[in-house]
């Protein structure tokens, strides 16, 4: 490490050349979201996270702002390629913290939207508190864009951390902006459809198939039908309910309470009784 006059301390590896931003691509790629990706997402610290990244957020790398270049190409990665990294995301908005003329607006809603998808979990409101207060609680008659873009993220993510899932696609559906807000993460909407499944699998072993429609967006029964068998493998009676297996999670257990109760202790309530009334 080195000085450099009206620079400050910068790393070797970035004060020589400019950083790298290309990725080779994940070593697991997600081209298509099942019911077992879901279950194996690792927003913190993803099997996918190349070398050069694990040096960054792992050294002191990560405080030099040359480094928000490479972590803008790794979010472009994740974005692509259906994983996140929500620990690198993060570093990422802690340089927008301490260098806020490198925001960009897109990179911060592209960073929240992704955290979002890993619900429910804390990862999104870990994000929001990386943002200036102006953009995650802007006052009244606040006309930020970026501002506008947060309030509505977390309109959605409250929906999806409140189970209200029907509220959740009906809310995504409202207005266009919402559209604008998640097109570059691909396969956004399949991505929430599988996990929403995910969790009503820990929590049901039938549904009612018109209730699984509100609750996965899709527009018909035969969509839904489609999904759950090809997506999920559940199957669906000739009565409308969907036959969802048994897991760790949704089978009734037997639970046996014992009360181990020994002749002592009658004996000493007896005593006490027997000792109010003399």
């Amino acid at each position: 490490m080195r000085e450099e006059s009206g620079k400050g301390k910068i790393l070797d590896g970035f004060a020589q050349d400019p950083p790298s931003v290309a990725f080779p691509p994940a070593t697991h790629p997600s081209s298509h979201i099942t019911m077992a990706s879901t279950l194996n997402m690792n927003g913190e610290d993803p099997v996918e996270r190349p070398q050069q990244i694990r040096d960054i957020i792992g050294g002191l790398e990560r405080y030099n702002p040359q480094a928000a270049e490479v972590l803008e190409a790794y979010l472009q990665q994740q974005c692509e390629e259906k994983f996140t990294d929500c620990n690198a995301n993060r570093a990422l908005l802690k340089l927008y913290q301490l260098n806020p003329d490198r925001i960009k607006d897109e990179i911060v809603t592209n960073v929240l939207v992704k955290t979002m998808t890993q619900f429910p979990s804390p990862q999104f409101d870990l994000a929001l508190h990386l943002l200036s207060p102006s953009y995650s609680n802007p006052g009244p008659g606040s006309s930020s864009d970026l501002a506008e873009a947060v309030a509505k993220l977390r309109t959605l993510n409250s929906h999806l951390e409140g189970a209200r899932y029907d509220h959740f696609w009906a809310t995504l559906e409202s207005d266009d902006i919402y559209a604008d807000l998640t097109t570059d993460i691909k396969g956004f909407e399949e991505i929430i459809r599988v996990k929403i499944a995910q969790l009503i699998s820990l929590a049901f072993r039938e549904i009612n198939i018109s209730v699984l429609e509100s609750y996965l967006g899709l527009r018909s029964e035969a969509e839904v039908k489609t999904f759950v068998t090809e997506t999920c493998g559940w199957k669906v009676g000739d009565d409308g309910i969907v036959h969802i297996p048994k897991n760790s999670e949704n089978e009734a257990k037997k639970t046996e309470i014992r009360e181990d109760v020994s002749i002592d202790m009658f004996s000493r309530v007896i005593k006490r009784s027997w000792e109010e009334n003399a």
